[in-house]
């Protein structure tokens, strides 16, 4: 029995199931697989005895992704491999086994596998398998050249036992029934193949194929080529065979098709003839006919046929003419089953359908139509075509659908002067109706009567231009036409010839005694000697009738009566081959019979030997010579062989020991292995000890405890709040180096949201010094505040930790804990990522990361990484998605109530987790993508990063939140925090890590007043001035480690608006000038949160070198700050506002702003969510009241309405820390504790594991 084989590689079922079925319904029975066995993702207890039925696989075998203990491919003798697994291996057995079980495969039942005709041999990565290293794999793999792809690594196993010892060592399994069978290397030297003992006598015949157990054509275990009813042969018996009495071809009666390895007599149902081989389908060049009830593929003589619907039938059945919307439709159409009509509203165009008018170069289509079975209606034509030569090759009119009788109609078309229907012979039914048509010519000419099949079919031609007209103009038929007229001029327009006819045209004479190609003449028809005549001299006839056996004289050879190309050299006749030879005349005769490959004469002796036959027919008294040379020639190969080996050798000793005096006289020097990989420069901070104090305990861990704390820096009166997380004692070396891998990994990053590290304490116990983030993670900040979140700031963050992967991704590191516990928030528009503790660096040419044990965030993760735990920047992403779910679900636990040991036959079977109730399906399908199962169909960081950034201009339109337009966070407050902080300390001179970061490289000058009316510190002002709006800058308050000039810039410089971090967010004035050696620039890295200068529209500067807004600027529209908003609308006129406030955007009047626009670029303003859109802000004349909200006269009284202050927030609370530790300002469980986190041993039972590499997976859902 016969089956098809699969090309699926990799690729399964999601149900293991169907899988194990679809196997089964292949496979039960069969015996020759035509194709490929695949045997891909079968569980440990599946029956699998079917497969013993398999004798020969024509394709590759495939055995992977299994966890069955036995393979039962007993009977499995040969595999051809005409396809290979990726083009290498025709037996590929990998990854059979349960990575968290002791399931897989242990034994490969082929104890009978002898013969692989093409391919290598690779098995490889099955931790349970035996004896697989112990098979003589050279004598299975025929070609010398596939032992290079031959790769089988010893036992994965050290329970495998040995080969039984009747098995010389080589053994399928452990018994004496599983020893291995040599059929080629024991050989005897004069066996050409296989054979079935070590002697002369046991080779086996030379079309066997994996062995034998005789000598004869019948005796083999499997063919070489074909299998002709159990006789081996080279080649099936043809359909055509050679008659040597005759010299043709003749039908062989005992013919059999090529049908794979096997010689059928009939193809199988669902297969065609082409020649002499069962083939699914006939080539381009062929079409399929039916004779003598056998399919058959037979030549087209010139295009293909092709039948297509006509106008009003069929697909077309709407259509009222050919127009530009369907004539592609007729592209090598042959015959039109229906109708061609041309109408105006096709030709010129239907502006009412709104279809363009027709390409007169498109009208070509019509060249292939032969025959049209309706009527031809043409009642529009191109301008610029005079004739109808477009249908030149159609040669009937069916009639078979008439319009009002007519099977041609040609109406009103007064650029034709031509019909030019040239290959016209029949118009079955219907009548001619030709009219108005005032230049057509010749259509006097034609015999209607000649083409029409009925004596009732009737003419109607008149009003076309009259004949003598015709005349008078020189339009009329060629000389060489007759009296049955024609379609146009020339002589390939004639209705018939009144002499000779070569192809369409008429001609005077046929070339028989000259001419390039000599003819003869079949009547009144030229027909061309065939090829194989030799052409004569001029007077002399070439050939006298048509095919090769017509000749005057043989261009080549002659073989009989017939001339040839060659002589037959092998052609199969009714009981063996034929030989022949050519003599001086080059005249075919027959070989002496003992000549099997050819000859040169008629003896037996000029029988053509070759050197690869081993048993020549040649008779002894001429071997013998032969012998002789043979043995002289050898033995001079062998002497030249030696001498050349003596003189390398001798070489190869002279270059060592020159190359050995260079060593020593050199120094020794490693050789250069670069990279290619960019240095890092980044910079790391070393910290004393004596700079840091530790105020309180945030938490602890099983890596050690972090601290709250204060910074101060060597020399400087500033402090900075900072988190100290610090190694226990009682920690190791390993603990120790991966310590400071985090510091590595920390101090190379620098981006806005990504947490930063301060410096390293190489204290006993070393110290890891980064940012106090004020809000705490952000999976705690959204629960808490759930009620007081709009769309705009889910975005917002969405597209900021995308943006931090995004860079972690270009730095080539792999985060592998990417979860919103692990993203800390600066303040409520300004997130960032932390954790770095299991983040690891990839080498340059590094793809993936392969982690070692370990407790994993299971519900987090890729399926490949749960399985394999390899890690890469798209694992990443999967773990964004998961991120991104929580945020929009306010805080929920992903797969909550799942076991975690259940997830990834969950994530297997197609299960992902819900659509949160406010995601729109645009916000979900992102999501969906994130969590793919092939890693490359997932986005890269850089297109989420864009897609949500999209998304944020119109939040409203993707997240769906009741009274998200009411919705606001409470504004940050540093000083209120600080105080809740460290309510110990003295708050003089505290200040942010980000702002004693931020590089001086310029001079400020003095703030000049001039007016009297008191500001907040943390407040703009403008003033108001004859001439436009001057832009003061109040600074009752300096911040430490803010740098004062002593005089104003010279006026003229070039000065930017920028915002002072350490100033507390008040607009400054930046004068371009050198920093100082000694300058903080020096000493300390760039913030990457600083305001972009160039984003603010430039005015006028006054005489103190302020810039002056420009005067037809309304006055509320200057300026507003913008608390690290990374999404800022740039309006038309220059100013910047944020997008996530909707008041930012309003105008005096309460209408929004129709000039707002969207900047995609971030920016990021460090100072606090302040508005001057209101006009009330601008007012002087406040109530007495309000100027006396303090007494104290450093602090001015301003006419903004008072800031909101942020609470104590509620992860500074004292917790226990028996379940929890605290970190950065987050509460997280301890790690041993958290459920999240599961070891690989932890698995379930049962889980499938996809292959590597995972790209060539397609699980199907």
């Amino acid at each position: 029995a016969v089956c098809a084989g699969t090309e699926n590689k990799l690729s399964s079922l999601s149900d293991l199931e169907q899988q194990y079925r679809a196997l089964r319904k292949y496979y039960e029975n069969c015996e020759v697989v035509m194709g490929n066995l695949e045997i891909t993702s079968i569980e440990h207890n599946r029956d699998l005895s079917f497969l013993r039925s398999i004798r020969e696989v024509t394709g590759y075998v495939l055995v992977a992704l299994n966890q069955f203990e036995y393979l039962p491919l007993e009977n499995l003798r040969i595999v051809r491999g005409t396809k290979l697994y990726e083009e290498r291996y025709a037996l590929a057995i990998f990854l059979n086994y349960r990575k968290d079980g002791n399931f897989g495969l242990r034994e490969l039942g082929l104890r009978n596998l002898t013969e692989i005709l093409n391919g290598g041999v690779y098995v490889g990565q099955n931790k349970f398998l035996c004896y697989a290293d112990t098979i003589h794999w050279q004598d299975i793999v025929r070609n010398p050249w596939a032992s290079n792809f031959t790769l089988v690594p010893t036992n994965g196993s050290s329970g495998c036992g040995r080969c039984h010892k009747s098995c010389t060592g080589r053994c399928w399994g452990p018994t004496e029934n599983h020893c291995q069978t040599l059929t080629k290397t024991v050989c005897a030297e004069q066996c050409d193949g296989r054979c079935y003992g070590p002697y002369v006598s046991d080779c086996c015949h030379r079309e066997c194929a994996g062995g034998c157990y005789g000598p004869k054509d019948t005796d083999c275990f499997a063919c070489m080529n074909f299998n002709d009813s159990g006789a081996c042969v080279t080649q099936c018996p043809q359909t055509f065979v050679y008659n040597p009495t005759t010299f043709q071809l003749e039908h062989n009666h005992n013919a059999k098709y090529t049908y794979g390895a096997f010689c059928v007599k009939k193809c199988p149902h669902n297969f065609v003839v082409d020649s002499s081989s069962c083939v699914r389908a006939c080539p381009s060049s062929k079409m399929e006919v039916e004779e003598n009830g056998i399919k058959m593929c037979k030549p087209c003589t010139d295009i293909c046929p092709k039948a297509c619907d006509g106008i009003g039938t069929g697909s077309l059945v709407s259509a009222q003419t050919v127009d530009s919307s369907n004539i592609d439709k007729f592209v090598n159409c042959t015959k039109i089953n229906g109708n061609l009509i041309f109408l105006v509203t096709g030709i010129h165009g239907d502006p009412y359908h709104t279809i363009a008018a027709i390409n007169p170069e498109k009208l070509n289509i019509f060249q292939t139509v032969r025959e049209i079975t309706g009527y031809l209606n043409i009642q529009s034509w191109p301008e610029n075509m005079t004739d109808f030569r477009v249908f030149s090759n159609l040669v009937t009119i069916g009639g078979r659908a008439l319009y009002s009788g007519l099977s041609l109609l040609i109406l009103k078309q007064q650029g034709i002067t031509s019909l030019q229907f040239q290959s016209l012979k029949q118009i079955s039914a219907g009548n001619i109706y030709i009219t108005d048509n005032s230049n057509l010519c010749y259509y006097h000419t034609v015999n209607w009567t000649s083409l029409f099949s009925t004596p009732s079919q009737k003419t109607v031609i008149h009003r076309n231009k009259r004949a003598e007209n015709c005349t008078a103009d020189g339009m009329v038929c060629n000389e060489l036409c007759s009296s049955d007229g024609c379609w146009g001029p020339g002589p390939d327009q004639c209705l018939s010839c009144k002499r000779f006819i070569r192809g369409r045209t008429c001609i005077d004479s046929c070339n028989l005694y000259d001419g390039e190609f000599r003819e003869f003449a079949n009547g009144s028809v030229c027909v061309e000697c065939d090829p194989q005549c030799e052409k004569m001299e001029e007077n002399m006839i070439t050939c006298y009738g048509p095919g090769p056996d017509h000749c005057t004289k043989c261009f080549h050879f002659k073989d009989g009566p017939n001339c040839v190309e060659k002589c037959p050299d092998g052609l199969q006749g009714a009981n063996s081959f034929i030989f022949k030879y050519a003599d001086e005349d080059r005249e075919c005769h027959p070989c002496h019979p003992n000549c099997t490959q050819g000859c040169r004469g008629p003896a037996s002796h000029d029988c053509i030997f070759y050197p690869w036959t081993r048993q020549s027919t040649l008779p002894q008294h001429a071997r013998t010579p032969l012998i002789a040379a043979g043995v002289i020639g050898g033995l001079f190969i062998i002497v030249i062989m030696g001498l050349t080996f003596a003189v390398y050798v001798r070489r190869k000793s002279i270059k060592k020991k020159r190359a050995l005096r260079r060593f020593l006289e050199t120094e020794l020097v490693e050789p250069l292995t670069p990279s290619g990989t960019a240095p890092n420069q980044a910079q790391l901070r070393i910290l004393k000890e004596t700079e840091l104090k530790r105020v309180k305990v945030l938490g602890s861990g099983a890596f050690g405890t972090v601290y709250k704390g204060i910074w101060v820096p060597e020399g400087e009166t500033v402090k900075i709040p900072v988190a100290i997380k610090i190694l226990n004692e009682t920690t190791g070396p390993k603990a120790n180096v991966e310590f400071m891998d985090e510091a590595l990994i920390m101090a190379s990053m620098d981006h806005p949201h990504l947490v930063r590290l301060l410096g390293v304490c190489l204290s006993p116990t070393i110290q890891l010094v980064t940012q106090l983030m004020p809000h705490g993670c952000l999976l705690d900040y959204v629960h808490e505040h759930k009620d007081n979140i709009g769309s705009q700031l889910l975005l917002n963050w969405c597209v900021q930790i995308a943006k931090g992967m995004m860079y972690l991704e270009e730095r080539r590191l792999v985060h592998r804990d990417l979860a919103a516990r692990n993203v800390l928030v600066k303040s409520p528009n300004h997130v960032k990522i932390t954790d770095f503790g299991l983040a690891r660096l990839l080498e340059g040419d590094e793809k993936e990361y392969n982690a070692d044990g370990g407790k994993m965030p299971i519900k987090w993760m890729a399926l490949e990484c749960i399985h394999y735990r390899k890690f890469t920047h798209q694992s990443d992403v999967w773990s964004y998605g998961v991120t991104i779910w929580e945020l929009m679900t306010f805080g929920g636990k992903p797969y909550d109530g799942i076991p975690t040991r259940e997830i990834p036959d969950l994530l297997e079977k197609g299960e992902r987790l819900p659509q949160p109730p406010i995601c729109t399906i645009d916000v979900y399908m992102v999501m969906v993508k994130c969590w793919m199962i092939d890693a490359d169909s997932r986005p890269k960081f850089k297109e989420l990063a864009a897609e949500f950034s999209r998304m944020a201009r119109d939040p409203q339109r993707y997240l769906v939140i009741q009274g998200d337009d009411r919705m606001k966070l409470p504004s940050p407050n540093d000083s209120k925090f600080f105080q809740n902080l460290l309510d110990e300390e003295d708050l003089e001179d505290m200040m942010d890590a980000e702002e004693y970061l931020v590089p001086q490289a310029f001079n400020i000058p003095p703030p000049i007043y001039t007016s009297r009316t008191r500001i907040d510190s943390n407040r703009n002002q403008f003033v108001y001035r004859d001439g436009g709006y001057t832009a003061e800058v109040p600074m009752p308050y300096r911040a430490p480690g803010c740098i004062l000039p002593e005089a104003p810039a010279a006026q003229g410089a070039t000065a930017e608006i920028f915002e002072d971090s350490c100033c507390n967010g008040t607009m400054k004035k930046q004068v371009a000038t050198l920093a100082k050696e000694d300058s903080s620039t020096q000493r300390y890295s760039a913030d990457p949160t600083i305001f972009i200068p160039e984003r603010v529209v430039r005015g006028e500067l006054d005489e103190d070198g302020y810039m002056t807004p420009m005067r037809d600027k309304p006055k509320t529209d200057y300026l507003n700050p913008v608390e690290e908003n990374p999404f800022v609308s740039r309006r038309k006129n220059g100013d910047l506002q944020a997008v996530d406030n909707p008041e930012y955007h309003n105008a005096p009047n309460g209408q929004p702003k129709a000039e707002d626009e969207y900047v995609n670029e971030p920016l990021y303003l460090n100072t606090f969510a302040n508005t001057l859109e209101n006009a009330e802000y601008l007012k002087n004349n406040l109530p007495e009241k309000a100027k006396k909200a303090f007494d104290n006269p450093d602090y001015w009284n301003h006419s903004l309405p008072p800031r909101s202050t942020l609470q104590h927030p509620d992860y500074l609370q004292e917790y226990s820390t028996k379940y929890f530790y605290k970190q950065n300002g987050r509460i997280r469980p301890i790690v041993a504790e958290n459920p999240e986190y599961l070891s690989e041993f932890s698995l379930k039972p049962g889980t499938v594991l996809p292959p590597p590499p995972y790209r060539h997976r397609n699980t199907v859902v």
